[in-house]
């Protein structure tokens, strides 16, 4: 039987390197926000599975990247200033 913490951790993992590959072969830009919610689920797995197997320096990488992923994606439903 599969651990639950390996079913998370493939899931984020799985989300993570698709969104990699549809930016790679220009399917999917950095600058969208499926991008982005693709980038922050998957990390956001990522790391909640890093914590269930008690892996500090995941939980700090993927935290962050989920993070940082989420600001990304704030930035994109900035309507831009008009003046």
């Amino acid at each position: 039987m599969v651990e639950f913490s390996v079913i998370v951790g493939s899931t984020g993992v799985l989300l993570l390197l698709l969104a990699f590959l549809l930016n790679l072969f220009k399917i999917l830009m950095q600058d969208t926000k499926t991008y982005a919610i693709l980038n922050i689920v998957g990390a956001g797995l990522s790391c909640y599975a890093s914590v269930l197997i008690d892996y500090v320096p995941f939980v700090v990488l993927e935290g962050t990247w989920a993070l940082v992923a989420f600001i990304g994606l704030v930035r994109l439903f900035k309507v831009p200033n008009e003046n």
